[in-house]
């Protein structure tokens, strides 16, 4: 009977366990939210971005932009950040990507950077896990200082492509224009 019992205790254990577990895993559904940089361009050296996943062609280097596209079938965000500012000699530049209630953040980072000269980069990030809802867009970058920061609203119920831009000129942005 005592065997009886405790096998009888230990299998409801062992079914609660994995009860909670399989409910705690239905509960969040972000658990899936990821994101990465797929690839950065060569430095700039102060040309004009030809490249992008929006109508931001040809944007000036005094203009920092986010073009984003979504896909509501794979439930991918692709981010173009066109004239990140990086020094000109680092060994890696990596982002890391979070989603905090409805912001997502993106901080960008360099790693060892070597030289006394900054340069102008496109960046490709993709974001996976992210549902078809408002967010807001935050990109933290290492040599912004206190220009103009990137914070903006996407609705990705009503807008599935879209861009942000901020105007910047003190160095490495607006560089071009100074020397004309």
């Amino acid at each position: 009977m005592k065997t009886l019992i405790t096998l009888f205790i230990t299998a409801s254990l062992i079914g609660f366990a994995i009860y909670s577990c399989e409910k705690d895993k239905a509960n969040t559904p972000q658990s899936t939210f990821k994101g990465q940089l797929i690839s950065k361009s060569a430095c700039k050296s102060f040309l004009k971005s030809t490249r992008v996943i929006t109508d931001i062609t040809n944007t000036p280097d005094s203009l920092v932009c986010i073009g984003y596209s979504f896909d509501n079938s794979t439930n991918k965000l692709s981010i173009k950040h066109i004239n990140a500012g990086f020094n000109c000699c680092q060994d890696t530049v990596y982002c890391n990507v979070s989603l905090s209630v409805d912001t997502i953040l993106i901080q960008e980072i360099e790693q060892n950077p070597k030289c006394d000269c900054d340069c102008l980069y496109d960046l490709n990030i993709e974001i996976q896990g992210v549902d078809a809802k408002k967010y807001q867009i935050k990109v933290i970058e290492p040599y912004v200082g206190d220009q103009k920061k990137i914070l903006f609203e996407i609705d990705l119920t009503k807008d599935k492509v879209g861009s942000f831009c901020v105007t910047r000129k003190q160095y490495p942005w607006g560089m071009k224009s100074l020397n004309n």
